[in-house]
């Protein structure tokens, strides 16, 4: 006689963090600052606006004050059933220091469905040194990791496990610095950094406008062209400088303040008022808390969350849910097949990023350099996910290192104590 009971779930058995061994090659994955000298990216041969560049020391290149310090993190979790996912963010050796010797003790022994449960405990167990930046960081990449290896067991793509698809296709907008590349290559926008920061003075005033005017000369005036300023502005410059463009046909300005100076982003929008220029900002911010600054005060069109530093997966779809009714636009910075996933799946999601990470942006490569064997790719302008479980990508081992390595026995006293925790037997008001 059938008991119509579900079937029995593996639980996670063991969670692992790495860092590549290779830390001089620039191919860090996640870390797409780790570059060599000579690239794009670290304001060569067009220097790039940053939060450093009022100090002439470190202004000439962003790897000069250690945008790449800390590397890559990779994180793997193992189920009993010997099943594995992955999950990649930034955070090098002191974020697997944080995986393994902290946040391994509330997700070993879990039944790896119990999303909410893991992330609250580990979030809110990290309060008193985090809230923001590395502790997010990490518990992004075990987040991403257990959704990973949730697709897998049930043999479907993550955005099956959130819902399924509200588009047919994504369509994918390029940052780099050839515009005129990523037109020909079929993207349906292109995204420069700005050059100077307003320490540059009048000068670099000018040659901020005239740098966008070019660009926009050489890709005509139907190609969605943006700026990204990369924290690099003050007030009264952002909005002098978007003025100035709007007549060039700038889309949008993109995180000009620092992203805790809600206050100056809100002064930015209402001076803009009317423009056509659209702002965005958030891809450095950590959790919804953040978010619901930026969305409920109305600072900006578009928000820009990095799947892989504001909480993973399970926090990204909470701060899209959030933004949904205030018509607040989503598209996350980078984070690839991370961030492709949850697009597919809400519709206030319309076009994803894909950050050039060739030398010479002439190229189509993968954000995560080696870490995947199997990346997807835009083509065409769309980005399109192969018929695969999770996440759809397989992990290269051959660069990893664990530099926290724990053994067998400490992952299960661990899962033990998870999995043996007391029961509440008496019901009482919780509140």
């Amino acid at each position: 006689m059938s008991t119509n009971k579900c079937r029995d779930f593996p639980r996670i058995k063991a969670v692992r963090a790495y860092v590549t061994e290779q830390q001089s090659l620039g191919d860090q994955g996640a870390d797409c600052h780790d570059v060599q000298d000579d690239h794009w990216i670290n304001g060569f041969p067009t220097p790039v606006a940053n939060p450093m560049s009022g100090y002439e020391q470190y202004s000439a290149t962003r790897k000069s004050w250690g945008i790449n310090a800390l590397g890559s993190l990779v994180v793997e979790v193992e189920a009993t059933d010997g099943t594995t996912g992955v999950g990649i963010t930034i955070g090098g050796e002191p974020g697997c220091y944080i995986v393994e010797k902290h946040l391994s003790r509330f997700v070993e022994g879990q039944d790896p469905r119990d999303v909410e449960l893991i992330w609250d405990q580990m979030f809110r167990a990290t309060w008193n040194y985090g809230r923001k930046g590395l502790s997010v960081q990490a518990i992004s990449a075990v987040d991403i990791a257990i959704w990973d290896l949730l697709g897998k067991i049930r043999k479907e793509p993550v955005y099956a496990l959130l819902g399924g698809k509200t588009k047919d296709r994504l369509p994918v907008y390029c940052t780099t610095a050839r515009p005129d590349i990523a037109k020909d290559l079929g993207f349906v926008g292109a995204k420069v950094p700005c050059p100077y920061g307003p320490t540059a003075g009048d000068e670099g005033f000018r040659k901020n406008v005239e740098f966008f005017k070019n660009w926009r000369e050489k890709v005509g005036p139907n190609f969605p062209l943006m700026l990204d300023c990369y924290m690099a502005l003050t007030v009264p410059y952002a909005i002098k400088l978007a003025k100035e463009l709007e007549k060039y046909g700038l889309k949008w300005m993109e995180e000009f303040l620092p992203p805790d100076n809600y206050t100056g982003y809100n002064e930015v929008r209402s001076a803009l008022r009317g423009s056509s220029v659209m702002l965005t900002t958030a891809e450095h911010e950590y959790s919804r808390y953040g978010f619901q600054q930026l969305i409920t005060a109305g600072c900006v069109d578009i928000l820009q969350p990095d799947i892989t530093w504001l909480g993973g997966i399970t926090e990204a779809r909470r701060v899209c849910a959030m933004a949904s009714p205030y018509d607040t636009i989503i598209i996350p910075h980078g984070s690839s097949v991370y961030s492709y996933h949850l697009q597919y799946v809400f519709r206030n999601c319309p076009v994803a990023e894909f950050i050039n990470l060739s030398p010479k942006a002439d190229k189509i490569t993968p954000y995560f350099g080696g870490l995947f064997k199997d990346e997807p790719l835009p083509k065409d302008g769309f980005i399109d996910l192969p018929d695969r479980p999770g996440f759809g990508v397989t992990l290269c081992h051959d660069t990893l290192k664990r530099p926290y390595e724990r053994t067998e026995k400490q992952s299960k006293e661990q899962a033990d104590k998870n999995i043996n925790r007391k029961v509440p037997e008496k019901a009482h008001m919780p509140f």
